[in-house]
């Protein structure tokens, strides 16, 4: 079977000392505490600026072996260039570290803005840059703008296949001929509970699921109620199942995604401001009897030689 990843969008907040993070427990050790609560994070600091090598280097080498992180893609491309010249940039992100990750690296997540409309030339034009795996991202980082000269990573590490999901904000983007350029570069469509604002839509266009749960009725704020967690804990089941829950919210309904005996499952909660997203992460993990793996527990101390 596919694996299923729980974790949380970013880790290093300021009102998790001491709530999430137990008492003294030092900035520098937070990602070795955290990824041993969730088995997945989603990195998000990529998403404002472009990070080094060393850094990626320095989270591959603060987590479990068998750890997982998905990567915001910057709002450079999506947000200020609104995906038009966008070569060099993307070419500069995968230049900025991102392959360091080796192993741990799972799919590359593409948000963009509530007022950035779909329009499919533009859209699929970029689809098309996008690398299907390391060795064709190693080869576009190697056309990064000279001023990464001397601080640019642009080595594979083997032959691993590459996963992209978008997540969309704008409701035009709620037409078939979307998710059809979805399904033909094999890109997922992310789930994304947004306590009503922005567009849900649960069409399966990739060959993995990609969920982000901002919050179901305060965005960013408000908890999942044991209830809330049960619902998308039948979800993730069903889609890790390689089925689609009966009552799916489709853009394209006449569509029947392919069959799977399994699919992969990324679910990432980003209601952080009230220190919900890793409480409600790990609930789900013990949904699926993942939180046995798992060397800490939320607001408690690491045992001794547990964190590296």
């Amino acid at each position: 079977m596919a694996a299923i990843h729980i974790g949380i969008s970013g880790w290093r907040y300021k009102p998790w000392r001491g709530d999430f993070y137990p008492e003294g427990l030092t900035q520098r050790r937070e990602l070795q505490f955290a990824s041993r609560a969730v088995n997945s994070i989603e990195i998000n600091g990529s998403f404002y600026a472009l990070q080094t090598p060393e850094r990626y280097a320095d989270w591959y080498a603060d987590t479990p072996k068998e750890f997982v992180f998905s990567v915001k893609a910057p709002r450079y491309i999506t947000h200020i260039l609104r995906l038009r010249d966008v070569h060099k940039p993307i070419a500069n992100f995968f230049a900025s570290g991102v392959l360091e990750l080796k192993n741990k690296l799972g799919p590359i997540l593409w948000q963009f803005a509530p007022s950035f409309r779909f329009d499919a030339e533009l859209f699929g034009a970029f689809l098309q840059q996008l690398p299907a795996d390391t060795e064709q991202a190693a080869a576009l980082a190697r056309q990064h703008e000279p001023r990464l000269n001397g601080h640019a990573s642009t080595k594979a590490y083997g032959k691993k296949a590459m996963r992209h999901a978008v997540e969309i904000r704008h409701a035009s983007f709620a037409v078939p001929e979307f998710t059809h350029l979805l399904r033909q570069h094999g890109v997922a469509l992310v789930v994304a509970d947004t306590a009503g604002k922005w567009p849900y839509c649960e069409d399966l266009t990739g060959d993995f699921v990609y969920l982000r749960l901002h919050g179901d009725k305060e965005l960013y704020a408000s908890g999942y109620t044991p209830q809330a967690l049960k619902r998308w804990g039948d979800r993730i089941e069903a889609w890790h199942n390689g089925k689609q829950p009966a009552d799916a919210r489709l853009i394209d309904a006449r569509h029947s995604p392919r069959a799977r005996k399994s699919r992969e499952v990324f679910c990432y909660f980003d209601n952080d401001l009230k220190v919900r997203a890793p409480f409600d992460a790990r609930r789900l993990l013990q949904r699926f009897g993942l939180d046995k793996t798992l060397a800490t527990t939320p607001g408690e101390p690491a045992a001794p030689g547990v964190l590296p």
